[in-house]
């Protein structure tokens, strides 16, 4: 189909589907964003928009096989008890609240760093929950300050959150190089959020002492560290796959083929499969699938009429870009907003596009510190909190979030800027 019908149809699936994105569910009924992608697809098939094998082909499985490698990766990791004995022994040490928030922060943000941030919130929630109970401290600037981190330090890697992975298997840009572009503004990004972490919970974390509990139980009764030769078997395999998997990606490897072939490898051991399917969210993975379809649609029949060419040839891609993903990515999260800014790059000059992903990656990942809902991680931290008694309203989130957003949006974008050169 072609023409100004297909032209309409396009933009009331396309325009249905992010405004489903955005509320967070259609109007009345109770549709997930993973169901309005998929409804928006269908729609989009349904009407002739698409080919069918067009369709599979815009699809992007490269990036959906990583995901799903890692996330499998993750959940051995989590039932291995790596993300209970690493908070054991890190936070289990700590002799102040300050102290306390500087290691959760850390930790957060250099795991999210290599793994999934999503998976890394919700392995160190209930941790970093027990522990601050324990001792008798506020938790909710130690929740804040995780999933601010976590935000953060994901930036740093093609692997730290969903985003990044679609816009490596988009841009082509190597792992290593990614990292190297954007690791020192994630640095910079966790120095800022603590920084304004401290200053916005001064009086709470203004004391000196802590309450004297006994330090090494850090674990709730859902994330003990488990027990037996089984277990620590199963952590040393782990550790070890996790570790030769990430030394494959800096070496240059298929990001995608070397996540499968690690989960392939944990897979073949006698836990439960079941248990490990679990942890995998499988509604993120079939959102990817039907935005892939929708923008797909979008982009031929809406973006090549449009005459982008001419205003993407013009745009900065840094300020400019930076500017509208973290509006966007505000508006209908930061996956869909960097699948709806792959048209846009690729219509750059070509000396310009790998500057302009890169700006892509760093602006959608540290405006998802805006709000609670500006990403997943914070959700999941401030759902844990919440099933545990602990509510973090939403000013006691913004008052990190916004200027945390703010300085690192800025910084992000002039570290970007001096790079380039």
């Amino acid at each position: 189909m072609s023409g100004p019908t297909a032209l309409w149809l396009t933009l009331f699936w396309f325009a249905l589907t992010y405004l489903g994105l955005a509320l967070g569910k259609l109007p009345w009924l109770r549709t997930d964003r993973a169901g309005v992608a998929l409804v928006g697809a269908a729609g989009t098939l349904a009407c002739g928009l698409l080919p069918f094998e067009e369709a599979v082909k815009a699809i992007d499985f490269a990036t959906i096989g990583l995901l799903l490698g890692m996330m499998i990766v993750v959940a051995f990791l989590r039932r291995a008890g790596f993300f209970a004995r690493l908070a054991g022994v890190a936070l289990g040490r700590v002799k102040s609240p300050k102290g306390l928030l500087a290691v959760t922060m850390l930790l957060s943000g250099g795991l999210s760093a290599i793994l999934v941030n999503d998976v890394v919130c919700l392995a160190l929630t209930p941790l970093v929950l027990h522990l601050t109970r324990r001792l008798g401290l506020d938790p909710r600037p130690h929740l804040v300050g995780l999933a601010v981190a976590s935000n953060l330090g994901s930036a740093a890697t093609l692997t730290g959150n969903p985003q990044n992975m679609i816009i490596g298997g988009l841009s082509e840009i190597s792992y290593l190089r990614f990292a190297a572009k954007l690791a020192p503004a994630a640095l910079i990004g966790l120095v800022i959020g603590y920084a304004v972490t401290l200053i916005a919970y001064r009086s709470a974390l203004a004391a000196n002492n802590m309450n004297g509990g006994d330090k090494a139980e850090t674990n709730g009764a859902s994330d003990r560290v488990p027990d037996g030769w089984r277990h620590t078997t199963l952590l040393v395999k782990s550790l070890i796959v996790t570790v030769a998997a990430v030394g494959l990606f800096f070496a240059g490897q298929s990001m995608a083929i070397v996540a499968l072939g690690a989960a392939a490898v944990l897979l073949l051991d006698r836990v439960n499969p079941a248990k490990v399917y679990a942890h995998i969210d499988w509604s993120l993975l079939l959102m990817f699938a039907g935005l892939f379809v929708v923008v797909k649609a979008f982009e031929v029949h809406v973006l090549a009429v449009s005459g982008i060419e001419g205003w993407a040839g013009r745009a900065d891609p840094i300020w400019a870009l930076s500017g509208l993903s973290a509006v966007l990515s505000n508006v209908v999260s930061n996956v869909p907003a960097v699948l709806l800014f792959k048209p846009v790059i690729a219509a750059m000059p070509e000396a310009a596009r790998e500057t302009a992903w890169l700006a892509l990656a760093v602006s959608s990942t540290f405006a998802g510190n805006l709000t609670v809902l500006g990403s997943v991680a914070n959700l999941i931290v401030v759902e844990q909190a919440r099933k545990e008694g602990v509510k973090i309203g939403f000013w006691d989130y913004c008052r990190v979030g916004i200027p945390v957003t703010v300085i690192t949006l800025l910084v992000g974008a002039a570290w970007l800027a001096f790079a380039r050169y």
